[in-house]
C-alpha cells in the first residue's frame, strides 16, 4: 500500500471510514464481529487510516474501534472528530467551545483505549465559536500529547486560512467523489496553497458508485439513504446514468466499479486519502486494491466529463452545516 502525507501525517493512502458499522446505513451495529474482522484485516494490507467520530451511534463506534485495535494500536493512524455532540448541553448538536472539545477528547481517548488521537478533526464547524478559539484549544491539547495533528471537516476556504493561521492543520475532511466534486472550486485550491492533505469521505458515492443499489428497497427504514435527496424522489433511478459509465470504464480496466471510482480520486493527486466505509472484509480487500489501478488519460477524461447528479448532497437542515 502506497502512503500519503496529509500536513506531515503519514497515512495509507487508502483509509477505512468505520461509521458505517456502528450508524446511518443498513445492517449497522448487526454483527460487531464482522467489523472487527473488516478492521483487522485492514491493517493485515496495510490500510492504517482508520476513521471514526465520537457522534457514529454516538460513542459506540469508537468503543467498537477501540476493541479491534486493542494490541494492534501501534499498527493504525487513528482519526476521531468531536463538534456535533455538546458536552455542555448533555446532547446532540454542534459545540465546538473549549469546554466541550476539553470533555470529548478526554471521552474518545477513553473509548478508543488509548492516550494519543492521531488526528482530530472538528467535525462541522460551529457558528457560534470562533474558530481561533476552538483551535486554540486544539493546540493545547497537541502541546499536551493528547493530539498529535488537527483538521476540519466541511470548512470553507476562509475558515481553513483562519484556523490554520493559529496552529497547523493537517487534514480536511469533505465529501469527494464522481458525483461530489464541489471541493474542487475553492477548498482544494486552498488546501494545495496551504500544505493541508484532503481525506475524502463517502468516496463511493454512499455506496452507489459500486452499482450495487439499484432500488430504495435495498434500505432497511432505518437507512438515512432512504430520504436523503440523491437517493429518493426519483432521483436514484436519474442518477444510474452515472453508475453506467463508471462500470463501463471499469471494465474496460478489468477493475470493478468501487476500485475505478477511488483510483480516480487517488489520481487527484498525492495528498489526498480516501475512507471508503464498510463494514465486510470482503469489500475492505477490493478498496485496498484500488491502490493498484492505473486510469489511463482517456479513462479519467470519460469519469471526469461526468455530469452532476439529481438531487443536493443532503437534506436542507444538514447541508445548513456544510460551509460553502
Amino acid at each position: 500500500m502506497k502512503h500519503v502525507s496529509l500536513g506531515g501525517l503519514d497515512v495509507s493512502r487508502i483509509g477505512l471510514g468505520a461509521m458505517t458499522m456502528s450508524a446511518f446505513y443498513t445492517g449497522a451495529g448487526s454483527d460487531d464481529a464482522e467489523s472487527v474482522r473488516a478492521l483487522h484485516r485492514a491493517l493485515d494490507l496495510g490500510v492504517t487510516f482508520i476513521d471514526t467520530a465520537e457522534i457514529y451511534g454516538p460513542f459506540s463506534n469508537e468503543e467498537l474501534v477501540g476493541r479491534a485495535l486493542k494490541g494492534r494500536r501501534d499498527e493504525a493512524v487513528l482519526a476521531t472528530k468531536f463538534g456535533l455532540y455538546s458536552h455542555t448541553r448533555g446532547e446532540e448538536g454542534v459545540d465546538s467551545s473549549p469546554a466541550s472539545v476539553r470533555t470529548a477528547v478526554e471521552g474518545s481517548l477513553r473509548r478508543l483505549g488509548t492516550d494519543r488521537i492521531d488526528l482530530y478533526y472538528q467535525h462541522r464547524v460551529d457558528p457560534d465559536t470562533p474558530i481561533e478559539e476552538t483551535v486554540g484549544v486544539l493546540a493545547e491539547l497537541v502541546r499536551e500529547g493528547k493530539v498529535r495533528h488537527i483538521g476540519l471537516s466541511e470548512a470553507g476556504a476562509e475558515t481553513i486560512r483562519r484556523a490554520h493561521a493559529v496552529h497547523p492543520v493537517a487534514a480536511v475532511q469533505t465529501e469527494y467523489s464522481l458525483w461530489t466534486r464541489d471541493v474542487e472550486e475553492e477548498v482544494l485550491p486552498a488546501l494545495r496553497e496551504l500544505g493541508i492533505g484532503l481525506v475524502p469521505y463517502s468516496p463511493l458515492g454512499r455506496g452507489f458508485l459500486t452499482g450495487a443499489i439499484r432500488s430504495l428497497d435495498q434500505f432497511d427504514d432505518g437507512d438515512f439513504r432512504k430520504t436523503n435527496p440523491r437517493f429518493a424522489g426519483g432521483n436514484l433511478e436519474k442518477n444510474l446514468r452515472i453508475v453506467a459509465e463508471v462500470e463501463a470504464v471499469a471494465e474496460e480496466a478489468g477493475a470493478t466499479p468501487a476500485q475505478t471510482a477511488l483510483a480516480w480520486l487517488l489520481s487527484r493527486g498525492d495528498d489526498v486519502a480516501p475512507i471508503p466505509g464498510t463494514k465486510r472484509a470482503s469489500r475492505v480487500e477490493e478498496n485496498a486494491a484500488a491502490d493498484a489501478v492505473e486510469l489511463d488519460a482517456g479513462r479519467l477524461a470519460r469519469l471526469d466529463a461526468l455530469t452532476p447528479p439529481a438531487g443536493e448532497r443532503y437534506e436542507a437542515e444538514r447541508m445548513a452545516l456544510i460551509e460553502e
